[in-house]
């Protein structure tokens, strides 16, 4: 039997261009915003397909990947402004 060889690869030289990721857009996303509810509402309703209610009042069934919109300034806003969205330390004495 003869040799089993590999063939030859040629040599080349220029540039390497590289493409820039491109995630689809879908109609409307430019309209759409990530919305801020209860965690374990949000886990159910991607489960189950039901709808749940936002900070700022929207209701929707969360369905799409939240980091390739903007927070919705109005949840954002709730949120930051309400402290029983932050864990509340028991004051000693009581």
């Amino acid at each position: 039997m003869g040799r089993v060889t590999s063939p030859a690869v040629p040599e080349t030289s220029g540039t390497i261009l590289e493409r820039p990721v491109e995630r689809p857009v879908e109609h409307g996303d430019h309209e759409r915003f990530s919305h801020y509810a209860e965690r374990d509402k949000i886990t159910e309703a991607m489960v189950l397909g039901t709808p749940i209610k936002a900070l700022c009042g929207k209701i929707w069934v969360p369905s799409r990947d939240p980091s390739r919109f903007p927070v919705c300034p109005e949840c954002k806003e709730i949120f930051e402004d309400d402290n029983r969205f932050y864990d509340q330390k028991p004051e000693s004495g009581e």
